[in-house]
């Protein structure tokens, strides 16, 4: 079965790019919109590994030595032959700055536990050293803390941009009363 996964060609090394906006809030609701990402059938973890590796042109034993694994390591990476260890995925993620479901291939669609929005590495929320928290968007979890102290905060900030000629403020209020508590931030936190 092909999946289409996230190319990171276009992607700098090192690069962390931030424009700030709420324009994505709930980009499910709205056309689809796509990241500078460039989408590619069947990229695998290998795939992803060496183009990452090749973009900031570190050779296998440059690599290998930064995540303190050996040349060998990296070569049965690159070939397929074996995946990263738990334990490895996330130095890869933090030097080559893409998020841990990047690394492998974008095999789940990561969706914002606070607010539902659709989640690739420009919108992933990161904790305070700079890892990526993959279960947040920047806009509900920033700086180790979370944004909307409550669900009711989160729904009046929703409403107030969602709602257009197209949806009234009481269908937006509607819909997010109803989805909003089915995300994991909300069922976990007795709102």
């Amino acid at each position: 079965m092909q999946q289409a996964k996230i190319s990171v060609s276009q992607k700098r090394c090192g690069c962390r790019g931030d424009p700030c906006s709420n324009s994505g809030l709930l980009g499910f609701l709205l056309q689809p919109w796509y990241p500078v990402y460039e989408v590619i059938n069947d990229m695998e973890t290998n795939d992803v590994i060496f183009e990452l590796r090749t973009k900031c042109g570190l050779s296998q034993e440059a690599l290998a030595e930064k995540v303190y694994v050996t040349r060998q390591a990296v070569s049965r990476w690159e070939t397929g032959e074996t995946v990263p260890g738990t334990e490895t995925l996330k130095p890869l993620s933090k030097l080559f700055d893409v998020s841990i479901n990047t690394l492998l291939g974008s095999p789940r669609q990561l969706i914002c536990q606070c607010c539902g929005m659709p989640l690739d590495d420009t919108s992933i929320s990161r904790e305070t050293d700079g890892t990526f928290n993959e279960e947040y968007c920047k806009w509900c979890y920033a700086d180790g803390e979370f944004v909307y102290k409550s669900l009711e905060e989160l729904t009046d900030f929703l409403v107030g941009h969602m709602s257009n000629g197209n949806w009234t403020p009481e269908q937006a209020r509607a819909y997010f009363e109803a989805q909003l508590p089915k995300l994991n931030h909300w069922k976990h936190s007795g709102e």
